[in-house]
């Protein structure tokens, strides 16, 4: 996927502005107006419309840069069975540091959490290794854990003394790796 801030950082250094992207990106089906929008949009984070692998071929050779600068891999899992404070432990473990050195750390790490960031990482990986990025020079540019709320398919409620019940709250999260070329 297209990095907003590696985009932002080149352009800045090759000192090109949004007008002179579009031009190198206007096709079929994208004028120039609708080409500056987009620039303009990929460069806030927005990212639509969505960039396509010949729209990010573009860039690269507007910018004079290689496909892989200006591109990270993203890999995620969605309701992640355990609560996303368990699981923002292990991700605060590893976040800005080189793949790995990541690995390594897991590996010793006696979370439950652990293995399933592991598996996120090694997928992320594993995307940028078929795109034909530098797998030594890769680290994580961020680990994110958000909330998912209660687990679907739990029991929500154990029977307490004279009728009472109290709530079971298992949670799930979603955890999100990204990884990098640096």
């Amino acid at each position: 996927m297209l990095s907003a801030n590696k985009l932002k950082e080149i352009c800045q250094q090759q000192q090109m502005n949004v007008e002179q992207l579009a031009d190198q990106l206007a096709r079929p089906g994208l004028d120039k107006k609708k080409s500056m929008v987009a620039v303009r949009n990929w460069q806030k984070g927005l990212f639509k419309p969505r960039p396509g692998a010949d729209d990010v071929r573009r860039l690269a050779a507007a910018l004079s840069a290689e496909v892989n600068d200006l591109l990270d891999w993203h890999s995620s899992y969605r309701f992640a069975p355990l609560s996303a404070r368990k699981a923002r432990l292990v991700t605060q473990l590893i976040a800005g540091r080189s793949v790995q050195d990541a690995m390594d750390i897991l590996k010793f790490t006696h979370k439950r959490a652990a293995a399933m960031i592991d598996k996120i990482l090694r997928s992320a990986v594993a995307d940028a290794d078929e795109q034909q990025a530098d797998v030594d020079n890769l680290y994580i540019s961020s680990a994110r854990v958000d909330d998912a709320g209660v687990r679907i398919g739990t029991k929500r409620w154990i029977p307490k003394d004279r009728g009472r019940s109290h709530p079971i709250r298992k949670k799930a999260c979603h955890i999100h790796i990204t990884v990098a070329q640096g």
